[in-house]
């Protein structure tokens, strides 16, 4: 089926096509590896924190609008629940399968344990593009799909939020649905809901704000502030498009941006508000009057002081890694950077502050939105911004630290703290029976 236009255009460019890309879950499997031998922890226990806890393969069949039926397949994956329930995004787009969602799961497990969330990690998803389906064919897929992970969800269980191709909408269906099955009204077993029905001020921007303090408090580590560097943003979705928005207003300099249709640079810097309207008006950055085209390749390898990338998996590997010119990485996506590319941003001397960290934001203030629900008590905006950004800088400075202390990564050095929590966790509970 032919995709449909983004909201406000009768046509969108044609999405550059992808190119192949190292598995996640090798990714995130390789990482911990990497922990656990800093750790020193042994085989019985390095199998427990790679295997996941629990797996639901489903069927979702759909009824599209014009009667015909179309099957589609569903993951809900808890990678750990032994720090707490499962936290994670429900993602809707036509690559997902298992082993992705298996990698994405055990990241938010070491994401959570790095900022000191009572959570463990959890992702589902569903392959679909939703860029081809109507809203109420998007409601009745998540519906169904809802109905199918119920047995296993709920707010002291599996807690889901929005993430790629799904939206606060989306958490509304999936809060309805399991509280119309449970005979009363459950806001806690989603964030990211609209704030009409007990969602929290500041989720909707709270990992992009959380991506812009860590590159603050990096930025600080080398004394240096943000009004003083350059940046570039790959991928203007949820995170990036307001990443960018946060860095300018913090006075730096965003040179370029790209989404899955292109990309635009001007060396004197993005007017971002200009930018943010083109693309609500067209539904991409592409064309940008006053800006100069380039790919997405091309943004990788600009000469740029900070570079984001706030995509998808797997965009930095070995030879994009070798042609990055910034000083800094911030990871805004989960898993962008592969193994191999790691090792070579590494012995080029490319700081990457690493995704478990640097994305964290939303996460938190998934959490207070959580805690506020099942107090039926919410905070004001500026509280929950300013427990972010302590959250994020006290988060940030506890990794900086390990990692000077142990001369490591700041990625091998939040997986350190991640990684043994969680095995804390483990080896306090015990084995039952």
């Amino acid at each position: 089926m032919t995709a449909t236009a983004p909201a406000g255009t009768s046509s969108s460019p044609t999405p550059a096509t992808p190119a192949p890309r190292t598995s996640p879950l090798t990714t995130a499997l390789a990482q911990l590896s990497s922990a656990v031998g800093l750790l020193g922890y042994d085989d019985g226990l390095h199998q427990m924190l790679a295997t996941p806890r629990r797996e639901l393969h489903v069927a979702v069949p759909l009824r599209r609008d014009d009667g015909r039926i179309e099957l589609l397949s569903g993951y809900r994956v808890q990678h750990n629940i032994s720090r707490g329930p499962g936290k994670g995004g429900l993602r809707y787009a036509p690559g997902v399968d298992i082993d992705e969602v298996r990698a994405l799961a055990m990241w938010m497990t070491w994401k959570c344990a790095v900022v000191d969330l009572p959570y463990g990690g959890a992702k589902g998803g569903v392959a679909i593009d939703p860029r081809g389906y109507s809203p109420a064919e998007l409601e009745r897929v998540t519906r169904r799909y809802t109905s199918e992970v119920m047995p296993i969800i709920g707010p002291e269980r599996d807690i889901m939020a929005p993430d790629v191709g799904t939206t606060e909408q989306t958490m509304s269906w999936v809060m309805d649905t399991y509280s119309v099955n449970s005979g009363y009204t459950i806001p806690a077993v989603v964030t990211g809901k609209p704030i009409a029905i007990g969602g929290s001020l500041g989720r909707a921007t709270a990992t992009s704000r959380g991506v812009v303090h860590a590159t603050a408090a990096a930025l600080a580590d080398a004394g240096t502030e943000l009004s003083e560097v350059t940046a570039a943003v790959q991928g203007f979705g949820k995170v990036g498009s307001h990443a960018a928005r946060f860095l300018a207003e913090g006075g730096a300099r965003v040179v370029a941006v790209s989404d899955q249709y292109g990309g635009v640079h001007a060396p004197g810097g993005l007017d971002v508000a200009a930018l943010l309207s083109h693309v609500a008006e067209t539904g991409s950055v592409v064309d940008l009057p006053g800006a100069d085209p380039l790919t997405n390749a091309e943004l990788l390898a600009l000469d740029v002081d900070v570079l984001i990338p706030a995509a998808t998996e797997d965009v930095l590997d070995e030879d994009t890694a070798a042609a990055v010119k910034a000083r800094w990485v911030v990871e805004g996506a989960n898993g962008p950077t592969t193994s191999e590319g790691d090792r070579v941003l590494a012995d080029r001397g490319i700081t990457v502050v690493p995704d478990i960290l640097a994305n964290a934001g939303g996460v938190v203030v998934s959490y207070f939105e959580w805690v506020q629900a099942q107090q039926a008590y919410w905070w004001t905006e500026r509280e929950i911004e300013d427990r972010l950004e302590q959250r994020m800088r006290s988060a940030y400075a506890a990794v900086a630290q390990r990692a000077r202390a142990d001369g490591i990564t700041l990625r091998d050095a939040a997986l350190v703290i991640g990684v043994r929590r969680v095995a804390e966790a483990h080896q306090l509970r015990g084995l039952y029976p």
